[in-house]
């Protein structure tokens, strides 16, 4: 079989056609699973960044979070060791690459510890949550999670 010019063109072609392809598939469904953002405007939220982290800080609260036997259970301590009052939590669940399994657990709260059941495949997860401080000062946290 005699290789012509207009083979070579053709393998050529259809050889970057399939990259393309393939590349163009990816990113869609990288988007798509996954969109990227943290915050709605990044500028907004930057311009009380620092105080919002000071006035966390000022809290010095710890949070530990567990999961045993399908129950998840998140403990917020102050710098005393002791448990602090939690005016009030809103939480997510997900995977660390996609907003797909995402849950909003439904905690009941008794004396600093909050606790809520989940269903968590194995693998890699985050909470991602707000809790409220009977002052109203907002702290932020994400927690990785590592389910067996």
């Amino acid at each position: 079989m005699e290789l012509t010019g207009r083979k070579v063109l053709f393998i050529t072609v259809a050889a970057f056609s399939v990259v393309i392809a393939v590349n163009v598939t990816l990113a869609v469904l990288a988007v798509g699973t996954f969109p990227g953002l943290e915050v709605r405007n990044s500028y907004v939220a930057s311009q009380t960044f620092d105080a919002d982290r000071a006035a966390q800080e000022a809290l010095g609260w710890k949070v530990d979070a567990v999961v045993e036997d399908g129950v998840l259970t998140m403990t917020f301590l102050g710098r005393n060791g002791y448990p602090v009052e939690v005016r009030e939590l809103d939480a997510t669940v997900g995977r660390p690459t996609q907003v797909r399994d995402d849950v909003r657990p439904d905690f009941s709260y008794r004396d600093g510890v909050f606790t809520a059941p989940v269903d968590l495949a194995p693998g890699f997860w985050d909470i991602r949550f707000v809790a409220l401080a009977p002052d109203g000062t907002s702290f932020r946290q994400r927690i990785e999670l590592r389910i067996e």
